[in-house]
């Protein structure tokens, strides 16, 4: 079963415990003491899952699940690569869907399986920050890429005409440039927020891996400005996004309700499904960590779980949806294989 909060009380247990174990000398004045230098994060894994035989088996799970993922979006872009007829604007986005899942996870889950065979990490201040920094970043570069996808489709369905000189491969490759800009770029004003706030020694202990959130748990004093502005701009960075997707896809489906032609109809339907998967995968997720946050009877273990969920499950499921679903990639997969073969 999940435990509950850890206590300020278990906190300074687990910190002194672990103090120890590094033969450093620490008295309860100095743990009472509150420091705005703080030059480390101490990282303690899952509260619930502490003995061994959980972590052996969470480390099993996150390293097949990492694995896969790899594989996955790597056989995507090879896929890409290898068949000159998947160099569209449509599969360029894909190939840069996977790129950006490879990042995301791998920014994550190899951290994650080093705290499960160490069961406890110190990390520097620096590379904590560093961590959220790419954490947002890649983030933020998700939401406006999956917006940019849904751009493409929307342009390609409603303007079929105008699409080859609306949508080229060159401005599309720009654009996708542009989403990694911008992303980091949102990422860096969220990041200035969080320089602002100051650590308590007693409380700078970190549960997975470092993100805002855990930044927030772990500050000292006045912290209302930083929270409000870190919570602002993933709020806008998901849901305005996903606002533009929604319009673009209330516009397609209202196109593609007045075709005549059912085939017509079906294959439209058909083209976009795919999308509007990852894109239900992605946001849901996303929006159930945001609003868990905001709800304090939230255990830390579902909310670990949750940012765990976010961060690795869309990344493992978009190459399944997209080699499932989607005809042109299927056809270069056994075309691919067949020439392995020979």
């Amino acid at each position: 079963m999940l435990s509950g909060d850890v206590g300020e009380a278990e906190c300074k247990q687990i910190f002194e415990r672990l103090m120890k174990k590094l033969n450093l000398k620490l008295s309860m004045s100095t743990l009472n003491q509150n420091s705005s230098v703080v030059t480390e994060f101490l990282i303690v894994g899952f509260p619930g899952f502490r003995d061994q035989d959980s972590r052996r088996t969470l480390f099993g799970v996150f390293l097949t699940v990492y694995l896969f993922t790899l594989a996955g979006n790597i056989l995507l872009i090879t896929i890409f690569a290898c068949d000159r007829t998947l160099h569209t604007p449509m599969y360029i986005l894909v190939c840069g869907l996977a790129v950006l899942d490879i990042a995301i996870s791998t920014n994550t889950l190899p951290s994650l399986l080093v705290l499960l065979i160490l069961e406890y990490r110190i990390v520097p201040l620096a590379a904590c920050f560093t961590q959220t920094m790419f954490l947002t970043g890649l983030f933020s570069t998700e939401c406006f890429l999956l917006t940019l996808m849904a751009y493409d489709r929307y342009v390609a369905i409603c303007y079929p005409l105008h699409y080859p000189n609306l949508v080229t491969n060159s401005r599309i490759s720009k654009l996708v440039i542009g989403c990694w800009v911008a992303g980091f770029l949102w990422a860096s004003i969220t990041l200035g927020f969080a320089l602002r706030l100051s650590f308590c020694k007693v409380t700078n202990v970190i549960y997975v891996f470092c993100d805002f959130g855990s930044l927030l748990f772990v500050a000292c004093g006045d912290i209302q400005i930083s929270n409000s502005a870190i919570l602002f701009f993933p709020m806008s960075v998901l849901f305005t996004p996903l606002v533009l997707i929604l319009f673009s896809y209330v516009r397609i489906i209202y196109l593609v309700v007045k075709i005549a032609i059912k085939e017509g109809r079906m294959k439209a339907f058909y083209t976009c499904g795919t999308h509007m998967l990852v894109i239900f995968v992605f946001f849901l997720t996303a929006a159930g960590v945001l609003i868990s946050d905001r709800i304090p009877s939230t255990s830390k273990d579902a909310h670990i779980l949750g940012l765990i969920v976010r961060n690795v499950f869309p990344s493992l499921m978009n190459p399944v949806i997209y080699c499932l679903r989607t005809k042109e990639i299927r056809s270069s997969l056994r075309k691919m294989l067949k020439n392995m073969k020979y």
